[in-house]
């Protein structure tokens, strides 16, 4: 196939979403490749990362990131297969990850693109314990978490791609830990598969009695990336001194007007302020530029020797990519969220 015929697929954004992103917010397309030129490589995608941040990016408000525009293809990261190649540091075949969006082929400058370690057992896990994900946990639990034997942490979103490297890495730290995760077979694999001390179900009608229990001695880290009921029920908990990593709040990113109920926000104060909890918000990629390498120097032995575990929930084909991540922000996916958009 000659360079000028090469095709590909795309997903871009078709509106803006008002609460819950719906299927009518997206639209495939078809297009045709421009020819590389010197200095460029194509790039054919296999595994395409879905990731609750992207529903910011959806949304024009005011953010640490652009947004997405309109008739714009859908931000994400990739692992792809160097298709051709008029790059020196690249050569046809090699397997590498960036950020080249919800399509099926990219052609690239090379820029933010960077090999996948060798002898990993999927690509894709360049996108989960060895990508984003992973690196988020380890460096908010390490730089903010600052954990320390004997502590309890709790964190929810417990069997997905951040929680569950959190907390088997807290483990491997001397920590107790307790998840928080979405139904009895998710807290089940939480504790017998990723050895966790407990998990609590967070749609149990008694949840936070069941987490003032789970945790008799309080909590000195909540590693939060959900929000709404959970971080409602952690905050009496908090021990004196006790630090808060914030990566995420997938429970109000749908959300598009206030809350109902009572302020919350007097009580919070209090306790942020008596007990002197330190809370901070972080964006890995951002905060933490250039530690990649430390990231992955401790993770990958962790990864090799079966002492951090991580489970995958592939779906299969880029079409199938909108109705995934609909599925992602409402807690229907088990595992780290991948989209296989070709066979390697």
């Amino acid at each position: 196939m000659s360079q000028a015929s090469t095709t590909h697929q795309r997903i871009v954004l078709a509106s803006r979403p008002t609460g819950a992103p719906t299927p009518d917010n997206f639209r495939l397309e078809q297009v045709t490749l421009p020819e590389l030129a010197d200095g460029q490589i194509l790039l054919k995608t296999l595994f395409l990362s879905l990731d609750p941040y992207m529903r910011g990016r959806m949304s024009d408000a005011p953010s640490y990131a652009a947004p997405v525009e309109i008739g714009e293809v859908m931000t994400g990261g990739a692992v792809s297969r160097v298709e051709r190649s008029m790059h020196p540091k690249f050569q046809e075949g090699d397997l590498v990850v960036g950020a080249t969006g919800w399509q099926s082929h990219t052609v690239s400058d090379g820029r933010n693109v960077i090999p996948i370690p060798s002898g990993l057992p999927s690509p894709s896990m360049a996108l989960g314990v060895l990508g984003m994900p992973g690196m988020t946990a380890y460096m908010g639990l390490m730089e903010i978490g600052q954990p320390k034997a004997g502590e309890t942490l709790v964190v929810a979103a417990a069997s997905g791609a951040v929680g569950s490297v959190v907390g088997q890495v807290a483990k491997i730290k001397g920590l107790r830990v307790v998840g928080v995760a979405g139904g009895p077979e998710k807290c089940k694999y939480v504790v017998n598969e990723l050895g966790f001390d407990a998990c609590v179900d967070h749609k149990r009608d008694d949840f936070a009695e069941q987490l003032a229990q789970a945790c008799d001695k309080g909590i000195d880290i909540y590693y939060e990336n959900v929000g709404g009921k959970v971080f409602d029920a952690v905050v009496p908990l908090l021990n004196a001194k006790a630090r808060i990593p914030l990566c995420g709040l997938i429970a109000s990113y749908n959300e598009h007007q206030a809350p109902s109920g009572p302020d919350r926000l007097p009580q919070l104060q209090r306790t942020l302020l008596t007990k002197r909890v330190r809370i901070q918000g972080f964006i890995v990629f951002d905060d933490f530029s250039g530690r990649q390498p430390e990231f992955i120097s401790a993770m990958a032995p962790w990864v090799r020797d079966g002492k951090v575990k991580f489970r995958e929930d592939v779906v299969d084909g880029l079409e199938n990519a909108p109705q995934a991540f609909i599925g992602l922000l409402e807690g229907r996916n088990f595992g780290k969220l991948v989209v296989r958009v070709a066979q390697d």
